[in-house]
């Protein structure tokens, strides 16, 4: 990586303190890709030497309509840290955040490696432990959220903090794909969706993470969490806000942002 690529990261570091950034493009084209996901890489491997502890991945950009808002056809991820992970109706401080936004998952806890850059939909039943309902706060270190597909790579996903549902379920039964899924913020319905926005079935996205990763030489190992990416439209998030998520046959999660 050029000094121009790790001055990049530095700056995109450095934004967590809550200075928002001017969009990167002096640093690599808004289509290079591959340059996005190392600038990515170095921060992961920075912050991995600063004693986080990764504990597993997010997709994003699953939903067609968000891929056409962004002029991409592929997802993306990111990596999940331990200090990410908020408890099931915990809080989160507001002052960790710059311009936060929150969006319904369905999320997975592993039991087993997925190691095949060969992994199908089909393929990965056997290897999921349990099954939850999530709320992925996203939250970009670029100004007024003026980003393109490379930016938000770059910025690991514009990940920020997620929750997950204290009660995990079996796999075996549950109807993914046709399962509603309903945000409340302070109690009013905020955002509507389903299993099938998520790349046409949530397992999909875990299928495209595991072979997306097993090629990149990390494949995705027993214990990780996965957030299979948004259900429905996303929410911005104000000081005080109280947030649940239910969805069908899964169950429900929340957070208060204050």
């Amino acid at each position: 990586m050029t000094r121009k690529h790790q001055t990049a990261a530095k700056l995109l570091r450095n934004a967590y303190q809550g200075d928002a950034l001017p969009p990167l493009r002096d640093y690599f084209h808004s289509d290079d890709v591959a340059t996005a996901y190392a600038i990515q890489d170095i921060n992961t491997r920075y912050w991995e030497g600063e004693g986080r502890r990764i504990v597993g991945r997010k997709a994003g950009l699953t939903a067609k309509a968000v891929q056409a808002q962004f002029g991409v056809d592929q997802p993306d991820f990111g990596v999940l840290f331990d200090d990410m992970r908020i408890s099931d109706a915990g809080q989160l401080d507001p002052s960790r955040c710059i311009q936060p936004r929150a969006e319904a998952e369905i999320a997975f806890v592993l039991g087993a490696d997925l190691p095949s850059p060969e992994t199908t939909q089909d393929g990965i039943g056997e290897a999921i432990a349990s099954v939850h309902a999530a709320i992925e706060i996203v939250d970009s270190r670029i100004a007024d959220w003026q980003i393109t597909f490379a930016d938000t790579v770059a910025d690991n996903g514009s990940s920020a903090f997620f929750v997950l549902s204290h009660e995990g379920k079996s796999l075996g039964g549950l109807d993914l794909y046709a399962a509603g899924m309903v945000m409340e913020v302070n109690g009013r319905i905020a955002s509507l969706g389903a299993g099938a926005a998520t790349m046409d079935h949530p397992l999909n996205a875990v299928a495209w993470l595991a072979r997306t990763l097993a090629l990149r030489g990390e494949p995705l190992r027993a214990g990780d969490i996965l957030l299979s990416g948004a259900l429905g439209p996303i929410v911005p998030l104000n000081p005080g806000d109280s947030v649940c998520v239910r969805i069908g046959g899964v169950g429900k999660c929340s957070f208060h942002y204050a």
